[in-house]
């Protein structure tokens, strides 16, 4: 698959990004891929390409890019348990930094970017993320319904919670349909579970929810210790089909 660097304007700015798109001169339905907290990096560009062999066209932006270029910090080649806390506490600072209205303004640059591109073609687009990728995906679909028709998140951060900014107080505004890989590890009772299918129900919106079995936090990324090779192919599994029933042109 062909990938692209790019810089993409936003308010703030120069994002940095890649996209993964076919190598047949053709026109493709967009696809925006939030990267976990540990950013872009080799595992990224790995899945963007996989998704782009089904015929999309895959954005991954940098959403660090206010502390500069991808890779803002190091990252270990592969993330252990037990550097994974030593990781998180120098990347801590970034994502609260990255607040709900920074995540906004970018998410109108990154959708204003993808109608302009030649190797798009017209039409709803799809978003996905994972960890807190997954929070920015459904922050995106809330914000721009009437641009997003589809929307899946893997092991997400918490998207039901106590703040008066959860993202399930916006499902509301939802129009895409959903798909949400949750990890087992993550699921402290079953009222985790509830909240979050009841949320999505008043939505009105196609959806579903699933906890992958014996996978922790994490597991759709083959550089750190919750790789989960099988759950990484359900979770193939369930974006496919997903997107090709709600994509012009898929």
């Amino acid at each position: 698959m062909p990938i692209k660097t790019l810089q993409i304007p936003t308010a703030d700015g120069q994002a940095d990004a890649f996209a993964a798109f076919p190598d047949g001169g053709g026109r493709y339905p967009a696809v925006l891929m939030y990267p976990d907290a540990f950013g872009v990096r080799r595992v990224l560009r790995e899945m963007a390409g996989e998704l782009a062999g089904h015929g999309y066209y895959v954005l991954v932006p940098n959403v660090f890019y206010r502390h500069g270029p991808a890779p803002v910090m190091e990252i270990p080649e592969h993330i252990s348990e037990e550097v994974r806390p030593a990781v998180f506490g120098q990347l801590m600072p970034l994502i609260k930094a990255h607040t709900v209205e920074c995540a906004l303004r970018d998410a109108d640059a990154y959708l204003e970017f993808l109608t302009s591109q030649p190797e798009v073609s017209a039409g709803p687009v799809g978003v996905m993320g994972y960890c807190m990728g997954a929070g920015l995906a459904m922050r995106t679909a809330t914000a721009y319904p009437d641009k997003v028709a589809a929307v899946a998140g893997f092991h997400p951060s918490p998207l039901v919670t106590d703040a008066p900014d959860s993202p399930h107080r916006l499902f509301p505004k939802l129009t895409a349909q959903v798909h949400l890989g949750l990890a087992e590890g993550d699921i402290t009772s079953d009222d985790d579970i509830t909240q979050l299918n009841q949320a999505l129900d008043g939505a009105g919106v196609g959806y579903s929810t699933e906890v992958y079995p014996g996978t922790t936090h994490g597991f759709t990324m083959s550089d750190t210790d919750a790789f989960d090779a099988s759950a990484l192919q359900r979770h193939w599994d369930r974006v496919l089909p997903l997107f090709a029933r709600t994509l012009t042109n898929s």
